[in-house]
């Protein structure tokens, strides 16, 4: 038997039919039947293939899945332009997904829109009257949304959220860090590096954005919790516009009660950034940002910003481009919700992260 790596196929390689054929000791043809759900599989072998598929981390190739579907398939990825730093790698993943299905028929639309609460409904109906097979959106407000998603959604086209929730709208999946816990790791952190009372700011997006919500609301959980010595101020909404970030920041930074911490939980840092550099106080206010670009590297490795919550966007995205196409190809099954551990990236592990953003600069032209 071929010696087949617990988390992949041979050399490392992504596993495949033959390795989970391999492992089992079994035939090829079994596998491929237990795993398309096809007939003359018993239940205990169909349970015992798609376990040890689950193992060997198992994913099937979309160019092949999608041969099914016999027509040229078309996807919108409806996203903002701003904030660049987090949107164009996740850009990135879709396109890289997309190019991986060699032989697919097909064809893959980037919509965008300023930003998140500022033309998102114009560009989801325009890519609703192109009548597309499905549609990746990240949604900034989902109560305003709601109407147009259930209406597109109604029209048989399925709707995957990337990067923030639009729950209870019919949108088939959701493909996002866990926010909650984002927000609490920001907390947790803080509650070490600031051991006598202090005060704590954050700054957000938007808090009508489920994601923004969210991150609140674990950070002030568990804020409340480890650390009732630290006083949690007001919260800042931004709303994803580096201006008001900046202004807003100054302000914040000018008061009386100026914040010993920021926890920055929207990737639009560098305003706020910037605004701490002006008056002195990069350094002497401990800062937790969100993402990872390649200004924010210095400020990390010189210790003028305490730590990061990375987000994944390329695997985001790419995920949520697999699930859409997986959904397309075989619409009876269970479409799994997709929530990524954020990584807390430090000055120590800094070096593992810098090359991902290095290719994942530029995502595709919109």
């Amino acid at each position: 038997m071929r010696s087949v790596d617990k988390h992949g196929g041979k050399d490392g390689k992504a596993a495949g039919i033959r390795d989970i054929a391999e492992a089992l000791g079994t035939s090829i043809g079994t596998v491929d039947r237990a795993l398309h759900g096809r007939t003359g599989v018993s239940p205990r072998t169909k349970a015992r293939v798609l376990r040890m598929a689950e193992q060997l981390g198992y994913k099937p190739n979309i160019a092949a899945r999608s041969l099914k579907l016999n027509r040229n398939v078309r996807i919108a990825a409806v996203f903002p332009r701003q904030i660049a730093a987090f949107f164009d790698p996740l850009r990135g993943g879709i396109q890289a997904a997309a190019d991986e299905a060699v032989g697919m028929q097909l064809t893959l639309d980037f919509i965008d829109y300023p930003r998140l609460g500022s033309g998102d409904v114009a560009a989801l109906e325009s890519a609703a009257s192109k009548k597309y097979d499905g549609i990746l959106f990240t949604p900034g407000r989902p109560r305003e949304l709601a109407g147009v998603i259930r209406r597109i959604v109604g029209q048989g086209i399925p709707m995957i959220c990337v990067a923030s929730d639009a729950p209870d709208t019919g949108r088939i999946s959701l493909v996002s860090v866990d926010a909650y816990i984002s927000g609490a790791l920001a907390a947790e952190l803080l509650s070490y590096k600031l051991q006598s009372p202090s005060r704590v700011a954050t700054i957000t997006g938007d808090l009508a954005t489920f994601d923004h919500a969210e991150k609140l609301r674990g950070f002030a959980a568990t804020l409340a919790l480890l650390a009732p010595h630290l006083t949690l101020l007001p919260v800042v909404e931004s709303h994803e516009s580096a201006e008001d970030a900046y202004h807003q920041s100054i302000a914040l930074l000018k008061t009386k009660t100026r914040p010993d911490a920021i926890y920055i939980s929207t990737a639009n840092s560098l305003p706020v950034l910037r605004a701490l550099e002006e008056l002195k106080l990069l350094g002497r206010v401990q800062v937790i940002a969100t993402d990872l670009f390649p200004e924010l590297v210095p400020l990390i490795d010189s210790g003028k910003v305490l730590a990061t919550l990375y987000q994944r966007p390329q695997a985001q995205g790419k995920t949520a481009f697999e699930t859409l196409i997986a959904h397309l190809t075989d619409p009876g099954k269970p479409v799994k919700m997709h929530r990524f551990a954020p990584h807390i990236i430090l000055r120590s592990n800094l070096p593992l992260f810098v090359s991902r953003i290095a290719g994942a600069a530029g995502g595709p032209a919109s």
